[in-house]
């Protein structure tokens, strides 16, 4: 997120930010989906959440569909797994890899909500729902069915603000991108109902243009899927001038269809450091009503049969 400052709000305080962020909105009904998600974060004082956007205690206590059986978990441990730390981590990156294909062909609806808050009170807010859907030809995009006009003034979001939407915060690390990352092991410990190994990641080298996490992951012990990260979108951007930086935040994955983990919920409260000041922000993302999109594509032109041979 970018900062405002203080003398061009107090001049502009209804002006520009609205018709800028409005604009932002309606390019995203057009924008196409590429091909497809520490310890916790403390919130300021008396932030709390509004009555109609509950938040979860804890990490999801239970599977949504196809639940793993209740075993109950095992107290957390520094020694070294029974399986090479090496096997883990390329066996968990290639089952995100399976993950991110089969998520490709799912639908589902994507709520977002930034808000900045002034002493606990929400003082600047921007929403927006999206469902991302296919084409008849099978061409997956993101369509805007709700982007009320936004209330921000201190704060405004940027195309690295959408891009992590995207890809960071469901953060997924395949064999792919495996290369780009430092990834260290740290425990193995109990996650609600799950076992889990819990690993730093972090990017290798900070590319120009590019996006990536950096936090802990935690991975099923015995799925071996991603089901939490908790960490940041890097790197902050702050030169000639231009600040844009970005909140930590946590996500959270449920089993669908009893195979994969799949994100569901993403929240953050935080401080936003901008030389003008701090800004409290509260952001939450839900992706619901996942449903399976079937598509059957012929490839290559069709031909006669030839009737007279067998």
């Amino acid at each position: 997120m970018s900062g405002i400052p203080s003398e061009w709000v107090k001049k502009n305080q209804w002006r520009g930010v609205i018709s800028v962020l409005t604009c932002l909105a309606a390019v995203c009904l057009f924008m196409p989906l590429s091909a497809q998600e520490q310890g916790p974060m403390k919130a300021p004082p008396g932030m709390t959440a509004p009555p109609s956007e509950p938040q979860p205690k804890s990490a999801p206590a239970a599977p949504v569909q196809g639940a793993a059986p209740k075993n109950a978990p095992s107290a957390a441990s520094t020694e070294p797994p029974s399986i090479p730390i090496d096997q883990i981590i390329q066996r968990f990156a290639a089952r995100e890899a399976e993950f991110k294909t089969e998520r490709d062909n799912f639908t589902y609806t994507q709520t977002f909500i930034i808000q900045t808050l002034d002493g606990g009170r929400v003082d600047g807010e921007y929403r927006m729902t999206s469902e991302i859907v296919f084409t008849p030809e099978g061409k997956r995009y993101e369509r805007v069915v709700n982007a009320p006009a936004p209330t921000l003034e201190r704060i405004s979001l940027s195309q690295q603000d959408l891009d992590d939407l995207e890809h960071v915060q469901p953060f997924v690390l395949t064999t792919n991108e495996l290369p780009k990352y430092n990834v260290k092991y740290v425990d193995h410990e109990p996650l609600d109902e799950l076992n889990t190994y819990v690993f730093e990641v972090g990017p290798k080298t900070l590319e120009k243009n590019q996006r990536y996490f950096e936090g802990r992951v935690w991975v099923d012990d015995k799925d071996f899927e991603i089901v939490k990260s908790d960490g940041k979108a890097v790197p902050d951007i702050k030169k000639k001038g231009q600040e844009n930086v970005f909140p930590r935040f946590e996500t959270f994955r449920e089993n669908v269809e009893g195979n994969y983990w799949f994100p569901t919920y993403t929240r953050s409260n935080d401080i936003l450091h901008f030389s003008g000041g701090d800004i409290p922000i509260r952001m939450t993302v839900r992706y619901e009503n996942y449903k399976r999109f079937g598509v059957t594509i012929k490839i290559g032109a069709p031909t006669k049969k030839d009737e007279d041979k067998p």
